[in-house]
């Protein structure tokens, strides 16, 4: 069915086409103007059998049509043809063309090339030195349309310094400054493409594939680029081969099946074939030939809309195409115009002037431009109108009459008149040059290239040949409408083409073979998280920590004895208790500090003893809440200190019990006055001094100092008082228990008088209290957990206290509650008659027993 655009043609030219009665088009590729645009298009195909047999310099010849290239040079045709009906583009200058056939075959296009650089109305080339007042038969080119033609033209004509536009090369090798100065081209390059396809590919999450190139320059540069593309994105290539293109006696079956062999065995789902279309025509039909599996084929720009793949039987059996066209204008006139022309063709009167107008010189060189493209039809052509490189191919001319206005400086009045352009001079203002077509407004970049979007096109199959249709594009990112994608798998499914799973959460992959696609997913341990690689767990710093599988670090937080800790809170239930009992004792002690008991007791000894106590009481609180240095210094010296001035007052009444009960009375008498008095605080001065110097030593030789441990607790930082030496801690601890040894030898030895309270008794269990406290102390802090150690000092400090204030405060202070009669001297100071007769007779083997 003919499209609309060709069914308005007249009435008269639908009757003389459709007889295919010979037309003229061939005569309409050329046009006299006042500068000539040369144009390179594939109006045929040369036979495969012609090009392998060739063994003379002669051309092959080109038989079969190529409607597409047709279509192509009749939008040149038409884009010259507005350029010189306009008035603000090239006001009075006329520009022609002259559009030859390259059969898509290099040695077929070196012809027109070289008719192309020959001197002005003449078909020969000059050998100069100096080419600078040269001036060829063309200003410039436009085309070739691959990028095989164009690696061979394009250095051509680079040493002339002519400008060459393609609408169709798109191979990133002919953006090189250096090697194609000339260059241009109204296509970006293939790294955009390549690019737009492997973003394609990381948005559906397939990072196992196969790429497979044509056996050219084309394919193979492409694959280099796509397998950096690929490599960067974190894709692995499962398998890259190369599809070698169909020659007259080339084992081309056994390679095209070694290739698609590998793929299979590869077990991908996902192809990207970047091909020629005569590349890909091969390998789709061995394919389909074979029944292989079906797979997604992101397909290059070239073999996207050839109808030579398009139109092969059994097509829609490969599965699913998808694959990137350049968006350009739409040119709504051209369909008209392709009318137009067609219509003219027909037309003899038209021909036989047209003939006459435009014979040119090189007819008897290249013969008649395109024989075949006399005897076509309305439906030869009817299919490729909306091709989308026709913009390309229009947008190129007129880069060339931008340029070309630029040069001659025209302006709304005309155009100076000047000596003609040359090439060289055209050139130097093509380079960064801005210009508009069809509505757009485009830029070459500093290499050559345009920047154009992209649609992501996937093949739709409703008849024998697909239709493309829009489910994306490309802009430099990718978007694609998920919902219009039709997958060849049952229900639609998206296909999956992946070595391994993906990893889950606080995974890293551990490569396995040589694809970095292809691993094992490891938990990481605790402290250390997924990095953004996924290649290596992390390792937290170490004032973080993260649990297993974690895909970050959480901050630790400070660990101490704090306050509010039920241990602390029982504890200083404890240290309220021990205080409120010392001062209780205390109090009690001052009002009967005349009494018989206060002064048995010590009198203001025994007073002291109880504030030492409470001083005790009091520096257990250095020990819960964050540690600071100077905390960790008080911490020791603060609580064995005033225990020191405690245990000394005791010693002093351990002696004094010892004295009376074990030595004689001449003896007693004259040591007891030296215990008592002024005497007596002098041992307790001696005593605590001596306990300070060794704390002082403590503290100057071996420190303790506060210290964060960030790895003993797995989610929190230990802070704590670290004791430097050990030996050193037990050293202070040594004068408090040399006086508590000394303290319970002088009472554990000594025997009481009947009828006489027993001092001695009081101090033995009081010092029992002391060592069965501290003995239990040391194994308990040497096991507990660090973090618990500054309770177990306040624990054994407080028991220890308890234990003396139980053991000989406590008892006096219910006698002088409860028991006050007993409160006399008889009782607690021997000043009765016994006490007086023991003393006459010096009978010191009077047995008597602790009660």
């Amino acid at each position: 069915m003919l499209r609309p655009a060709v069914l308005g043609l007249s009435l008269w030219a639908l009757l003389h086409l459709g007889t295919g009665a010979p037309l003229c088009l061939s005569q309409q590729l050329r046009m006299k103007g006042d500068y000539v645009l040369g144009g390179l298009f594939p109006l045929g195909e040369a036979e495969e059998a012609g090009l392998s047999s060739r063994t003379r310099p002669s051309s092959p010849v080109c038989t079969r049509l190529s409607s597409n290239g047709l279509l192509w040079a009749l939008a040149m045709k038409m884009a010259v043809e507005e350029i010189n009906n306009r008035s603000d583009l090239l006001p009075g200058l006329r520009l022609g063309h002259d559009l030859f056939d390259t059969c898509s075959e290099p040695v077929v296009a070196m012809k027109p090339s070289l008719m192309f650089l020959a001197k002005a109305d003449s078909r020969n080339i000059a050998a100069y030195c100096n080419y600078t007042q040269y001036q060829p038969r063309v200003l410039a080119v436009i085309g070739p349309h691959s990028s095989e033609l164009a690696v061979v033209t394009g250095k051509f004509f680079g040493f002339f310094l002519m400008p060459q536009v393609s609408y169709g090369a798109s191979m990133e090798l002919l953006s090189a400054r250096e090697t194609f100065p000339s260059f241009f081209r109204t296509v970006p390059s293939d790294r955009v493409q390549l690019t737009a396809a492997a973003e394609l590919l990381q948005e559906f999450g397939w990072n196992w594939v196969a790429a497979l190139g044509s056996d050219d320059e084309y394919g193979r540069q492409g694959l280099s680029i796509f397998s950096a593309l690929a490599a960067a994105r974190g894709i692995c290539i499962a398998h890259e081969g190369l599809v070698p293109l169909p020659r007259a006696n080339s084992p081309l079956l056994g390679k095209v099946q070694e290739v698609l062999h590998q793929v299979n065995q590869s077990s991908v789902q996902v192809v990207l074939l970047f091909a020629s279309p005569r590349a890909a025509h091969a390998l789709f039909s061995y394919s389909i030939s074979s029944k292989l599996s079906r797979k997604v084929w992101v397909a290059s720009e070239a073999w996207l809309t050839s109808d030579l793949v398009m139109g092969l039987p059994g097509m829609a059996q490969v599965g699913t195409v998808l694959g990137f066209l350049q968006r350009g204008a739409q040119l709504h006139k051209f369909s008209q115009y392709v009318k137009t022309r067609l219509a003219l063709a027909a037309d003899p009167v038209f021909c036989a002037a047209l003939g006459e107008r435009e014979q040119g010189l090189e007819e008897d060189v290249v013969g008649r431009r395109c024989p075949q493209c006399d005897c076509i039809t309305l439906q030869n052509v009817s299919a490729g109108l909306n091709h989308h490189q026709t913009f390309s191919v229009y947008a190129a001319v007129y880069s060339v009459a931008q340029a070309l206005h630029n040069t001659l400086q025209c302006n709304a009045s005309g155009c100076p008149v000047q000596d003609p352009v040359k090439p060289w001079q055209l050139l130097d203002n093509m380079y960064n040059l801005t210009f508009h077509a069809g509505g757009l407004t485009l830029r070459f970049n500093s290499n050559g290239n345009v920047d154009m979007e992209y649609d992501l096109k996937l093949w739709v199959w409703q008849g024998p040949v697909p239709e493309l249709h829009d489910v994306g594009r490309f802009n430099g990112s990718l978007w694609i409408d998920s919902l219009k994608i039709r997958w060849h798998t049952s229900n639609n499914q998206k296909p999956v083409s992946q070595c391994s799973r993906q990893c889950q959460e606080g995974q890293v992959r551990r490569v396995k073979g040589f694809h970095s696609c292809c691993y094992d997913c490891v938990d990481c341990k605790a402290g250390s998280y997924q990095s953004p690689d996924d290649l290596a767990c992390t390792f937290c710093s170490q004032d973080e920590w993260s649990p297993e599988r974690s895909t970050r670090c959480f901050r630790r937080r400070l660990r101490f004895l704090a306050w509010g800790e039920p241990a602390v809170l029982l504890l200083l239930l404890l240290f309220g208790l021990a205080l409120g009992l010392v001062l209780a004792a205390l109090g009690l002690f001052i009002r009967h500090r005349d009494s018989p008991l206060v002064q048995a007791s010590g009198g203001l000894l025994a007073c002291f003893s109880l504030v030492c106590l409470g001083l005790v009481c009091i520096s257990v609180l250095l020990f819960p809440g964050q540690p600071s240095p100077a905390r960790c210094l008080a911490q020791q010296p603060s609580s064995h200190l005033p225990l020191t001035g405690c245990l000394s007052t005791f010693i002093l009444q351990a002696a004094e019990i010892f004295v009376e009960s074990e030595l004689p009375l001449s003896w007693a008498d004259r040591l007891s006055g030296c215990l008592r008095g002024p005497w007596a605080w002098l041992v307790v001065l001696v005593a605590m001094l001596v306990e300070a110097a060794l704390c002082a030593w403590y503290l100057v030789a071996f420190p303790p100092e506060m210290v964060t441990d960030w790895r003993m607790l797995p989610t929190e930082a230990l802070v704590h008082c670290r004791a430097r030496s050990w030996v050193s801690f037990g050293l202070v601890h040594a004068t408090n228990a040399t006086l508590a040894f000394l303290c319970f030898l002088g009472t554990f030895l000594v025997q009481s008088r009947p009828g006489r309270y027993n001092r001695a008794r009081g101090l033995t269990f009081a010092m029992l209290a002391y060592f069965i406290t501290w003995v239990s102390f040391v194994p308990l802090l040497a096991n507990v957990q660090v973090v618990l150690r500054p309770a177990v000092q306040m624990g054994a400090l407080l028991l220890c206290v308890l234990g003396i204030l139980a053991a000989f405060h406590l008892p006096r202070c219910y006698l002088l509650v409860r028991q006050p009669e007993l409160n006399t001297p008889e009782f607690f100071l021997g000043r009765g008659p016994g006490d007086a007769r023991d003393r006459n007779d010096g009978d010191t083997g009077n047995q008597g027993k602790h009660e």
